[in-house]
């Protein structure tokens, strides 16, 4: 019997992102003099190449947080889901988007 590929498992559909990808994941906490340095090694742990160049920043309107958005390129959704899970696990990240 041939194989049909409209009868893929669920999980082979779990996302609709065709991977490698450049991906952009926003980083937000409090605004501290070494946040982006946290974040670049956080990210660094998983995509080694990751440089500081793919990271914008930008500080909130009264200063006390700041927002980076770091644009990854991912292999897979599992890496993906890595990367996320070590972001909001950082005891300095309130948020990831």
């Amino acid at each position: 019997m041939a194989h049909d590929p409209s009868n893929q498992a669920p999980s082979d559909q779990e996302t609709l992102i065709e991977f490698p990808c450049d991906f952009p994941i926003k980083v937000m906490g409090e605004a501290h003099e070494e946040f982006a340095n946290l974040i670049l090694h956080v990210i660094q742990e998983h995509l080694p190449e990751f440089d500081a160049t793919r990271i914008e920043m930008r500080a909130s309107t009264g200063g006390k947080y700041v927002s980076l958005t770091c644009t990854v390129l991912v292999q897979s959704k599992p890496q993906l889901d890595d990367i996320y899970r070590s972001l909001t696990s950082h005891p300095k990240v309130k948020y990831v988007l």
